[in-house]
C-alpha cells in the first residue's frame, strides 16, 4: 500500500501512550474537586452571603452587587488555590461551541509589583467582542460590544493543563441592545415560561406548596474514534468531519459483534483517562460502551438540571476531545463519518419536576387514575403535534441529514411513542371510555433461577423521535455534533404554550358551572382527540409509516433547509415572542445563521470534494490506467494477442476516470451559478443541485477504489480507520 498508510498502520502498532494517562483515582474524592460547587461555596463563604446566592440559584431572584464582590473574592482565593492564573467567562455563542477569552488576575501596582485582584464586576459581567460571532444580523460587523453575564446556576469550574489552569466562568452572551446572541439566554427563558405555565397549572389541580419546576435532562453522546494517523490522511475528514469518499469496509456491522461488545483495552484507557478529568469536573458520567458501528462508541451521564446538562454536554466533547489526541485518536462527533455504518445521535431525555422532587411525568401505579400525570401528558402531545416544525427545526443541520431517516435513527417525520398501555387510556379517553385496568406486573424469564423483572408501563421503540420511556420522553432526534440548547429550549417553549392553553380552557370550563376536575377531564378528551394524530407506536423505519403520517397530515421535512424555513412561520414567531423566549428579530437572526452555517459547510464540502478528486484519486488511477496499459502491451508484444482480462479491469477504470473527471467539472460548473441574493434559495439551490453533483464525484471515487491497486490507493480506507485500533 501507499507508504503514508503504511506508515499509518505501523503507528498503531507502536503507539505509546504515557502511562501516566491512564492512571486512575477514587472517584469520591476527585469528584468535583475543580467545581465551585454548594459544598466549596457553604466551606468557603460567608453564612449570610452563601444563603443568598443559593436563593438566587434556586429562586432565580436578582444577585445584590455585594454579594457579587464576596463571592468573587472567594472564587478568586479558591481558584489560586488550585494553581489558577487566569480566568475566562465561558460562553456558547451561535457557533453551537463555546468561547472564552482569558485574562490574567493580576494587577499591577505602583512599584513594579502585581497582586491578585478579582472584581464583583469581572464576576458578573465581562465585554468580549461580538462583532466576529454570527449574530445573523442582528448585531452589524461594525458594531463590536457585547455582553457576557455570569449564570450562577452553573457552577464555576477550573480547566487545568500540564502549564496552568483557568478558572471558568458560565456566563450568559448578549448584545449592546439586549438581544441574545448565544444559546444559553434562550435555554434560561424557555426554562422559566416553563416553570411558570406549570406552576399555575398544579395550582389549578389543588398544588399549592410547589414553588417552582425543573427540568432535568440526560443526554447520551455517541461518538467515534479512528487512530489520529489515519486522521491526518484524510483532508475530508479534517475539513468536514466526516468521509466525503470511501468505499465501505467487507466488515462493517453485518455480524452485530461490536455493540455491547468488550471494549479494547486501548479504548477503555482513552475512556478512564477522560472520565477521571469529567469527574474532577463534577460531571456524574455513568454509562460506557461499545456502540452499533465498529469503532463507534457511546458516554452518558446521569440526569442534571437541563441547563447544567448542557454546560456539562459541551464539556464532555471538548475534555474527550483532548484526552483523544493523548492517547493518539481522534474523537469524531458527526453524525455521519462513514457511509454504510449506523451514524451518532445524541439522545435527550427531557423530564419535569416540581420543587417537591415530584417527577411530572412519572405515572404511579395506576396512571389511568393519575389525572396530574395525564395533564402533562396531554399538553406535551399536543405541544409536539402543534409545534413539530419547531422540533425539526431545532435538529436541523446539514450533518444531521446524512442520519435522519436511515435505519439507525428516527425519520424526519416527529411523531410520538407512548406504549401500548398509555396508547390504550388515550384511545379510551378519546372514544369517552373509562380506561381499562392496567396489565403491568412483571416479567416472567421461565427458570426459577433468574428472577422476575418489574415491567414498567412501557417498552422501547427506539425508531421514534419522540418516546415515552417511563417517567420522561426520549428526543431521539438529536445530531451528536449539535448543541443541545436548540432543542430545549424549543421544546420547553411549546411545553409551556400548552399548558397555558389548557390552562385557558379549563379556566373557561369551570367558570361556566363545572368543577376543576370535570373541567379538566372535558379538556384532556378535547386536546388528546385532536392531537392523537401524532402518536404512533409502530416501526417509523418503515415507509408504510411515511405514507401513513401524510395521511395523517404530520409534515416530513427531509432537509435542513425545508426544516429551518419553518422558523419564519407567523405561529413560530408568536410562540417565542408570547413567553418572551425569543422576539422576532432574535427568531430571524437564529433563522439567517442556521441558513449560513448550512451552505457554508457544504461549501467546505463542494471544495474539499474538488480537491481531492483532481490531487489525489485522479492521480492514483491514472497511474493504475498506465500501470494496466503498459501491462497489455507489454503481453501483446509476446503472445501477440491482447489480454482480455486486463482489457476489462482498464476499461473499467478509464471509464471511472472520465466519469470522475466529468463529474467535478459539472460540479464546479453548478457552483459558478449559485443564487447568492436570498440565503434560503441558496441553501436550496445546493440541497437540490450541488449536493447530487457532489455525490456523483463519491460515486466514481468509491467505485475506482475498488479497482484500482491497493498500493496506489492514496487514502485510508474504511477497513483500516474502523478496524485498526
Amino acid at each position: 500500500m501507499s507508504a503514508s498508510r503504511q506508515k499509518a498502520k505501523s503507528g498503531i502498532i507502536d503507539r505509546i501512550v504515557d502511562t501516566e494517562l491512564a492512571e486512575s483515582e477514587n472517584i469520591t474524592k476527585i469528584f468535583g474537586e475543580q467545581v465551585f460547587n454548594d459544598r466549596v461555596m457553604k466551606e468557603r463563604l460567608p453564612e449570610d452571603i452563601y444563603e443568598k446566592l443559593k436563593k438566587t440559584m434556586v429562586e432565580r431572584t436578582p444577585l445584590d452587587t455585594s454579594v457579587a464582590e464576596v463571592v468573587a473574592s472567594t472564587m478568586k482565593n479558591w481558584a489560586l488555590d488550585h494553581g489558577a492564573t487566569h480566568f475566562t467567562h465561558w460562553f456558547h455563542p451561535l457557533t453551537s461551541s463555546t468561547a472564552e477569552k482569558h485574562d490574567a488576575f493580576i494587577v499591577p501596582k505602583g512599584d513594579g509589583q502585581v497582586i491578585f485582584q478579582f472584581s464583583g464586576k469581572e464576576l458578573s459581567q465581562g465585554e468580549p467582542d461580538a462583532s466576529s460571532f454570527p449574530s445573523g444580523g442582528v448585531r452589524q460587523t461594525f458594531e463590536a460590544r457585547g455582553y457576557t453575564a455570569w449564570d450562577p446556576t452553573s457552577p464555576a469550574f477550573i480547566r487545568k493543563t500540564k502549564l496552568g489552569a483557568t478558572l471558568c466562568i458560565p456566563t450568559a452572551f448578549c448584545s449592546y441592545t439586549g438581544e441574545a446572541l448565544d444559546k444559553k439566554t434562550p435555554l434560561l427563558r424557555s426554562q422559566d415560561a416553563l416553570s411558570n405555565s406549570a406552576l399555575k397549572m398544579l395550582k389549578l389541580l389543588g398544588s399549592e406548596e410547589v414553588t417552582h419546576i425543573n427540568t432535568s435532562v440526560g443526554l447520551e453522546q455517541e461518538y467515534f474514534l479512528i487512530d489520529r494517523g489515519f486522521y491526518n490522511q484524510r483532508p475530508d475528514v479534517i475539513a468536514s468531519g466526516r468521509t466525503l469518499f470511501g468505499s465501505e469496509s467487507y466488515k462493517g456491522q453485518s455480524l452485530d459483534d461490536h455493540y455491547f461488545g468488550n471494549i479494547r483495552e486501548r479504548v477503555v484507557n482513552f475512556m478512564h483517562d477522560a472520565e477521571q478529568t469529567l469527574y474532577r469536573l463534577g460531571i456524574p458520567v455513568k454509562t460506557r460502551h461499545n456502540e452499533v458501528a465498529p469503532a463507534q462508541y457511546e458516554i452518558a451521564p446521569v440526569f442534571e438540571a437541563a441547563n447544567l446538562a448542557v454546560d456539562h454536554n459541551m464539556l464532555v466533547m471538548e475534555v474527550m476531545t483532548d484526552t483523544a489526541a493523548k492517547h493518539g485518536f481522534k474523537f469524531l462527533t458527526h453524525e455521519k463519518p462513514f457511509a454504510g455504518i449506523n451514524g451518532s445521535g445524541k439522545h435527550c431525555n427531557w423530564s419535569m419536576s416540581d420543587s417537591t422532587g415530584t417527577n411530572l411525568l412519572k405515572p404511579g401505579a395506576t396512571p389511568q387514575d393519575n389525572l396530574q400525570f395525564m395533564v402533562f401528558l396531554t399538553a406535551i402531545i399536543r405541544a409536539v403535534d402543534k409545534h413539530a416544525p419547531l422540533l425539526r427545526a431545532a435538529v436541523a443541520l446539514p450533518s444531521n441529514d446524512h442520519r435522519l431517516g436511515a435505519n439507525e435513527a428516527p425519520p424526519a417525520i416527529i411523531s410520538i411513542f407512548l406504549g401500548s398501555e398509555l396508547n390504550a387510556i388515550v384511545e379510551a379517553i378519546v372514544a369517552g371510555k373509562k380506561p381499562g385496568k392496567s396489565d403491568s406486573g412483571s416479567i416472567k424469564l421461565g427458570t426459577d433461577y433468574l428472577p422476575e423483572l418489574p415491567k414498567d408501563n412501557t417498552d422501547r421503540n427506539r425508531t421514534s423521535p419522540f418516546a415515552f420511556t417511563g417517567n420522561r420522553f426520549e428526543f431521539r432526534a438529536l445530531g451528536s455534533s449539535q448543541h443541545v440548547g436548540d432543542p430545549l429550549t424549543t421544546l420547553n417553549t411549546i411545553v409551556a404554550d400548552s399548558l397555558g392553553y389548557m390552562i385557558e380552557q379549563i379556566e373557561s370550563k369551570a367558570g361556566s358551572g363545572n368543577d376543576v376536575e370535570s373541567a379538566v377531564n372535558e379538556v384532556v378528551k378535547d386536546v388528546l382527540t385532536r392531537h392523537q394524530r401524532i402518536i404512533f407506536n409502530g416501526d417509523n423505519y418503515t415507509d408504510e409509516w411515511e405514507k401513513e403520517a401524510e395521511s395523517r397530515g404530520l409534515p416530513n421535512l427531509k432537509a435542513t433547509p425545508d426544516a429551518i424555513a419553518k422558523m419564519k412561520d407567523p405561529e413560530a414567531v408568536e410562540v417565542f415572542g408570547k413567553y418572551g423566549v425569543l422576539n422576532e428579530n432574535e427568531v430571524n437572526s437564529r433563522y439567517n445563521v442556521k441558513l449560513e452555517k448550512y451552505t457554508l459547510k457544504l461549501d467546505i464540502e463542494f471544495k474539499a470534494s474538488i480537491d481531492m478528486a483532481s490531487t489525489m484519486i485522479l492521480p492514483a488511477a491514472f497511474k493504475y490506467q498506465n500501470t494496466l496499459a503498459s501491462s497489455i502491451a507489454a503481453a501483446k508484444s509476446v503472445t501477440g494477442t491482447e489480454p482480455a482480462a486486463q482489457r476489462k479491469v482498464l476499461d473499467k477504470v478509464t471509464a471511472g476516470i472520465d466519469g470522475l473527471v466529468e463529474a467535478v467539472d459539472t460540479l464546479k460548473a453548478i457552483l459558478e451559478k449559485t443564487p447568492h441574493g436570498d440565503e434560503l434559495e441558496h441553501a436550496m439551490y445546493y440541497k437540490e443541485t450541488a449536493l447530487p453533483a457532489m455525490n456523483k464525484i463519491r460515486e466514481f471515487a468509491d467505485g475506482l477504489e475498488v479497482l484500482v491497486e491497493d498500493e496506489l490507493w492514496p487514502l485510508p480506507k474504511y477497513r483500516e480507520m474502523l478496524l485498526l485500533m
